[in-house]
């Protein structure tokens, strides 16, 4: 008789922080597109930017409606996240977590998600990050000022037990790589 086939492997649900212009959205895509299993992507700020007429752009000042659309892109995110997994499907959503914002923290994810998020931190130097974000355009752009000040809050991620990679020295393939090493050893020490 032949052995019985392996039971597939169970889905994953990935939370990758970090600052603008790490390469979450990038990194992301590109282990989601490289998986031998069926993995989905999901971008907080493209959900955010769902929202056309009335877009409260955080850039233009962190205010009640702002919080309210990440808010709700962030249920959003969630639900698609927890109808993947019960489909079958891993996927992976990027994120700018601060450690020091309980609103639009880990925890928040933690609750739309599920308890088996996995977190991952991504976190280059700041000149990476400022190189990064000066090729961007539109609302995704941020001044120098703003990127600094978020890569600065993003260290706070040290010491918290996360997994942190630094992809100062990465491309995105060896990024993605190194994304898919702590996954795997991660869910390998569940």
């Amino acid at each position: 008789m032949p052995p019985p086939a392996a039971a597939p492997p169970a889905p994953v649900a990935v939370l990758l922080i970090g600052p603008a212009g790490a390469g979450k959205t990038t990194v992301a895509r590109h282990w989601a597109d490289h998986r031998a299993t069926p993995t989905a992507h999901i971008s907080l700020d493209d959900v955010r930017e769902w929202v056309r007429s009335g877009f409260a752009d955080p850039q233009s000042g962190w205010n009640d409606q702002s919080e309210a659309q990440y808010r709700l892109a962030r249920r959003t995110c969630g639900f698609s996240a927890r109808n993947f997994l019960a489909n079958g499907i891993s996927c992976i959503i990027d994120d700018a977590v601060f450690p020091d914002r309980p609103v639009v923290g880990l925890g928040g994810w933690k609750r739309h998600v599920g308890p088996g998020l996995l977190p991952v931190v991504l976190l280059p130097g700041l000149d990476i990050v400022l190189a990064r974000n000066a090729g961007r355009t539109g609302n995704r752009r941020l001044s120098d000022e703003e990127v600094a000040r978020i890569h600065g809050r993003m260290a706070g991620w040290y010491g918290s037990g996360l997994p942190i990679i630094d992809n100062s020295q990465l491309d995105v393939a060896a990024a993605a790589e190194a994304l898919d090493h702590v996954v795997t050893r991660t869910l390998a020490g569940r």
